[in-house]
């Protein structure tokens, strides 16, 4: 699987200049990146979409741009290909806007605009793919365990995890607290109501998540994970905890995401293929050795693709 098919890459950088909620290596992550996907994975340059908001950027990380972008790439797939997409940037947790599920909490990516896209956003992604593609997420950002909705969990809040201590330095997290998202969408709109997906609706209309625009059916066919399911999430943390980003003071001169720098980390001590699973992992080792054990990332996907390499690079590099 994935021999010989097209392999293609969204990734995604924010790191929301200028407002008070502001990161500094998420753009740096996502240029890392690049370079590992062109030059170890064979990722061809035209296939690799980078989207920031640096100043000057050509097309802003907008919740509209980047879904747009991640559904071009679906569309093109075909069996064989692998598809991934990197996001480095805040996260969130939402109440569940359905009343069958009143107390439970939905995770989202924030894009610059805040158009949040939800777990159930990409469940819907990885359900369009064909047969033998495979679409590989990681996400370095707050509250990204589960990122796929009803993805099965491989390495995750049942695997064992040491006692939680504070990192040698300090850092900011990737975590935009609710009640702040919803008072940012609040004074977009003009309706009194603390229902997020009324001010999404309201402010993005049809480019709002689907999460929220199909509030009536938790049981739609399109976002029931598929017996051969395609989705792999590697996760910066569990789901109820916070993803670090590195001050370039404390990084040694360049800012960076603890997780996709302990991504990078593995595939320099690691030259031939790394599964799923070891690079889950290899990565938690390497937060532990730099101090960070409050942050504990995860995998979730089948159990076949636990076992297969990331990106299913191949076992003979060319």
């Amino acid at each position: 699987m994935g021999k010989g098919g097209k392999r293609m890459a969204v990734l995604v950088g924010c790191n929301y200049p200028n407002t008070p909620h502001e990161l500094h290596g998420c753009i740096n992550d996502v240029v890392a990146m690049r370079a590992v996907l062109i030059g170890r994975f064979g990722f061809d340059r035209t296939h690799v979409e980078l989207l920031t908001d640096s100043p000057g950027s050509p097309v802003m990380p907008t919740g509209a741009n980047i879904k747009k972008a991640l559904s071009r790439m679906v569309e093109q797939a075909q069996p064989g290909d692998v598809l991934f997409f990197h996001y480095s940037g805040h996260g969130t947790r939402v109440p569940s806007p359905w009343p069958a599920h009143p107390f439970k909490q939905d995770e989202a990516i924030v894009p610059c605009d805040f158009n949040l896209i939800t777990d159930v956003d990409f469940r819907q992604l990885v359900n369009r793919l064909p047969a033998g593609a495979t679409f590989t997420i990681l996400s370095d950002s707050c509250h990204s365990g589960g990122l796929i909705d009803k993805e099965k969990e491989q390495i995750g809040p049942s695997s064992f995890n040491p006692k939680a201590t504070a990192p040698p330095y300090k850092y900011k997290t990737r975590a935009i607290p609710f009640q702040s998202v919803l008072d940012h969408l609040a004074s977009l709109t003009s309706i009194n109501t603390s229902d997020i997906g009324t001010h999404l609706l309201e402010f993005f209309g049809d480019e709002a998540s689907l999460r929220f625009r199909i509030r009536h059916d938790l049981d739609d066919p399109s976002l029931r994970p598929l017996k051969a399911d395609r989705g792999i999430l590697l996760s910066g943390c569990q789901a109820n905890e916070t993803s670090a980003d590195v001050s370039a003071a404390e990084g040694g001169g360049t800012a960076f995401g603890a997780f996709s720098n302990a991504v990078q980390k593995v595939l320099m001590q690691k030259k031939g293929p790394v599964s799923n699973r070891e690079m889950v992992e290899m990565a938690r080792k390497v937060l532990r050795e730099q101090g960070i054990t409050e942050q504990h990332p995860c995998l979730y996907c089948s159990d076949e693709n636990a076992d297969a390499a990331f990106l299913l690079q191949p076992a003979v590099e060319t």
